[in-house]
C-alpha cells in the first residue's frame, strides 16, 4: 500500500503540485513581493530563505539547492556505507548467513559484470560500480514509501514540501551523470592522449575533409552519453511517482462518502483524510505481511487480513486503491532494481570505452 490520503478531489492539481515540488533554499531578489497567510511582503533587499510556492522557486535562479533531494541522497549514502562497512567487519571465512550472505551476492554480482564489461586494469571502477549501484537502488526505492507518509510529518514541524526520492529531481540524476561524464574525459585524455582528438576528429570517416563532420557527429555522441543516462533514469523513476501519486488520490475520493465508499475514515473525518488512520493501516498490513514472510500466517489469510483492514479504513475506494497500489509497488520494485542496474552497468561500458585505444 504505498499511498495514504490526499486532499480533497477538488483540489487534486493543488495536491499534485505540492508532491511534485522540492524544498528549495535560494536567494529572493529584492522588489520580490512574497505572499503568505500573514499577508504581502516585499523584500528591500536581496534575501537567502526556504521557498514557498512555484513562484518563489523561479525567482530564485539557478543558484537554488534543493534542501530535500541532497539530505535524503547524503544520507543515504551514509547508510549505504554503515550497512556496507558493518557487513565486511562482520563477515567471515566461513559460510557467510542472512544479510552478510545477500551483501556477498550483491558484491559477486557487481564485480562479476564489472569484469565482463571492462577489460582494462582500474582499481577504481569496480567500487565505482557498487556504489552507484546501491546508492541509486536505495533512491530509487524510496519511492516505495507511501506518497503523504513523511511528507505529512515533516509538516506538523513545519517543512512545508518535503520530496523523499532524490531520483526523481533531474538535478541528482544529471548531477550523476555529470559525474560520469567528467570520469570519462579524464580517462580519455589520460590513456589515449593525443589519440583522443584524432578519435574525434578522424572517425568514422579517416579524412581530414571529413574533419568538421566526423567532430560533430563524435560530439554528439559523447555528449549524448551523460544526457541518456541521466534522463533515463529520471523519466522512469518520475512517471512511476506520479502513478503512485494519482492511485493515491483514490484514499481520498471517498472521503466524505458513506461507510461503504470511504470506510471508517468517512465516518470519523468526514471529507478530510486522516494521514494517522492509514498509517496505523500501513504498519498494521506491513506486520501482517512479515507474519506472512515468517511463516506464521498463510497466505490467503495474508490476502484477507489485508483487504480487510483496507475495506474497513477507507471502504471499497481504499480497497480498489490499495490493490491498485500493491500491484504497482511490486511491479516498480522491478524498475527500482533495473534502473540502478542500467546506470551502473552503462557507466562500466562508457569507462571501459575510455579505456581502449582503437576505436
Amino acid at each position: 500500500m504505498k499511498g495514504l490520503a490526499g486532499k480533497d478531489p477538488a483540489t487534486t492539481s493543488e495536491y499534485i503540485q505540492h508532491h511534485l515540488q522540492n524544498l528549495v533554499y535560494g536567494r529572493l531578489p529584492a522588489g520580490f513581493e512574497r505572499h503568505s497567510e500573514q499577508g504581502h511582503q516585499v523584500l528591500t533587499e536581496n534575501t537567502w530563505t526556504l521557498a514557498h510556492g512555484a513562484d518563489e522557486v523561479a525567482a530564485m535562479g539557478f543558484w537554488a539547492v534543493h534542501v530535500d533531494s541532497m539530505a535524503w541522497s547524503i544520507g543515504l549514502g551514509i547508510v549505504f556505507c554503515l550497512v556496507f562497512r558493518w557487513a565486511a567487519l562482520k563477515s567471515n571465512p566461513s559460510t557467510p548467513k542472512g544479510f552478510i550472505n545477500f551483501v556477498e551476492f550483491i558484491v559477486e554480482l557487481v564485480d562479476n559484470k564489472v569484469k565482463e564489461s571492462f577489460h582494462a586494469k582500474n582499481r577504481l571502477i569496480a567500487p565505482l560500480a557498487l556504489t552507484i549501484f546501491i546508492w541509486i537502488f536505495l533512491m530509487n526505492l524510496m519511492d516505495l514509501v507511501p506518497v503523504d507518509l513523511v511528507p505529512k510529518l515533516l509538516m506538523l514541524v513545519g517543512v512545508e514540501y518535503q520530496k523523499i526520492v532524490p531520483s526523481t529531481d533531474p538535478n541528482v540524476t544529471m548531477g550523476m551523470a555529470l559525474g560520469v561524464f567528467l570520469l570519462m574525459l579524464f580517462y580519455n585524455i589520460k590513456i589515449k592522449g593525443f589519440g583522443f582528438v584524432k578519435e574525434l576528429t578522424m572517425h568514422p570517416f579517416n579524412h581530414w575533409a571529413f574533419i568538421p563532420v566526423n567532430l560533430f557527429m563524435e560530439l554528439v555522441g559523447f555528449l549524448a552519453k551523460p544526457f541518456s543516462l541521466g534522463l533515463r533514469l529520471f523519466g522512469n523513476m518520475y512517471a512511476g511517482e506520479m502513478i503512485f501519486i494519482l492511485i493515491a488520490l483514490m484514499f481520498a475520493a471517498g472521503a466524505g462518502g458513506s461507510i461503504i465508499s470511504g470506510g471508517l475514515n468517512a465516518q470519523l473525518f468526514g471529507e478530510g483524510t486522516n494521514v494517522f488512520l492509514w498509517l496505523v493501516t500501513f504498519l498494521l498490513v506491513c506486520f501482517i505481511c512479515l507474519l506472512n514472510l515468517k511463516g506464521k500466517l498463510s497466505t490467503g489469510k495474508t490476502a484477507l487480513y489485508s483487504l480487510s483492514l483496507l475495506m474497513i479504513s477507507g471502504g471499497i475506494l481504499g480497497l480498489s486503491g490499495g490493490i491498485m497500489q500493491l500491484g504497482w509497488a511490486i511491479f516498480h520494485i522491478i524498475i527500482v532494481t533495473l534502473q540502478a542496474f542500467i546506470f551502473m552497468v552503462l557507466t562500466v561500458v562508457y569507462l571501459g570505452m575510455a579505456h581502449e585505444q582503437d576505436h
